[in-house]
């Protein structure tokens, strides 16, 4: 429930749906196992991402997105208080996308959070791979 977007039903959903978090290497795999990862199509080396894929659990993928979109709310009426990420990608793309953007990376936030059994710092600074 610390991390922003998330209140205690999304909470309570994930801890229940996701008992085991180790079962999924990466925040990647969780994000894709929620259905927020886009579709690629790609085909000669181009690489072509197209809209969500919308294959996993829908209540757990409805909760973030309603969790996002409250926080995307928000920045409109107060811009100073939200995180620096997502008012740069509302500067980028459309109000919907960047919502599941950062539904997106919302999920594997929690996945590491549950992986590493840590509550969520706004401050952390993750660290660079040598």
């Amino acid at each position: 429930m610390t991390i922003p977007g998330i209140g205690p039903v999304g909470a309570t959903a994930l801890a229940a749906s996701v008992t085991d978090p180790h079962q999924f290497r990466s925040g990647r795999q969780f994000a894709a196992w929620l259905g927020l990862t886009p579709l690629q199509k790609s085909s000669g080396g181009k690489e072509r991402l197209g809209r969500i894929t919308k294959m996993g659990d829908k209540y757990l993928r409805k909760l973030l997105i309603v969790g996002m979109t409250s926080l995307v709310r928000r920045a409109k009426d107060n811009p100073p208080t939200i995180d620096p990420r997502l008012a740069n990608l509302l500067v980028r793309k459309p109000v919907r996308v960047a919502t599941v953007a950062m539904a997106n990376k919302t999920a594997r936030i929690i996945w590491a959070i549950m992986t590493r059994s840590e509550t969520y710092r706004a401050d952390h600074q993750p660290a660079l791979a040598a």
